[in-house]
């Protein structure tokens, strides 16, 4: 798989404060790439300096073979950029809208075909004060799509959406992938970045503190699995170590819950413990790592702190 994005010691520092600090990525041809982050943690700059809109204090962006610094004009022919808030010209329809992007790109663009492809055909003569909130992020990708790119970056591009049109935009994110497009991604759902993302890049104080497939990373993070229950009675912790692949517990008066790394083990052997004892097992949950888990061991924060 070849390389499209080659990021080589990026830094961006405004005054004493840096925003972005000294970070190497490398992004692959036709995948879709995630950066994760809290807020602050220097997504939205990092992609701003990838597509030319950001002055870069230090470091190298070669995007499609590019300088983005030196040809930066050559690096926006070939990338489609939405924002995390878009404003379109008042007055004109979302068919007039696309056309007029394309004409700014010098570009001949099939808008009805545009449109279509983001399930907005429907809506051609109408303004973007009617549009949904899904809508909008929509009619913003089909703008990104008008000078055909070979890198799309989308910014956070379901903030503020309900779960509906959240999955409906799954669905056209991975339809444009489809299409041979490489995909940038910033997020604040895990979920999202999960089914979504090839590869994710984890943020934390401006630095990338990991670098991924998602099942990588939760290997990296190393956080196993969490078999909970509720008892009818109290059951002693050095009773509970007795079982096989337990790397922690916590254990209450009528609960307990036990991590572990191999729950195909661990799940027969507590039910054959239970027996044994007379302790019946009440509310039995497993509860499998994801990138929640993951985030929260790697910086000690939920996501959207």
């Amino acid at each position: 798989m070849s390389d499209i994005i080659t990021v080589t010691n990026l830094k961006k520092t405004y005054g004493d404060f840096t925003a972005v600090d000294s970070i190497n990525l490398i992004v692959h041809q036709g995948e879709t790439f995630g950066i994760l982050g809290p807020n602050g943690a220097g997504k939205t700059t990092t992609l701003e300096m990838m597509e030319g809109l950001k002055s870069i204090t230090s470091g190298t962006v070669i995007l499609d073979g590019k300088d983005v610094t030196t040809h930066t004009r050559d690096v926006k022919s070939v990338i489609g950029v939405q924002l995390q808030s878009s404003t379109f010209f008042d007055g004109l329809n979302l068919k007039e809208l696309i056309e007029t992007f394309a004409a700014l790109y010098n570009q001949e663009a099939d808008a009805m075909e545009l449109l279509r492809e983001v399930q907005l055909e429907e809506k051609a003569k109408s303004m973007v004060k009617e549009l949904s909130g899904g809508q909008k992020q929509r009619l913003s990708i089909a703008v990104a799509l008008v000078n055909k790119p070979k890198v799309l970056f989308l910014d956070e591009p379901t903030t503020g959406l309900d779960p509906q049109a959240r999955r409906n935009l799954w669905d056209l994110i991975n339809q444009i992938k489809g299409g041979g497009v490489t995909i940038i991604i910033t997020t604040h759902y895990m979920e999202e970045a999960e089914v979504l993302c090839d590869r994710i890049a984890i943020m934390d104080n401006a630095k990338v503190i990991a670098l991924d497939t998602p099942n990588g990373l939760l290997k990296l993070a190393d956080v196993g699995t969490t078999i909970a229950c509720h008892v009818d009675k109290k059951v002693e912790a050095s009773a509970l170590k007795q079982l096989p692949n337990i790397n922690g517990m916590e254990v209450h008066d009528q609960s307990f819950s036990l991590n572990t790394h191999k729950p195909e083990l661990t799940l027969p052997a507590l039910f054959t413990f239970a027996k044994e004892h007379g302790i019946a097992l009440h509310d039995v949950q497993v509860h499998q790592a994801t990138l929640e888990d993951v985030f929260l061991k790697l910086t000690g924060r939920k996501l959207r702190d």
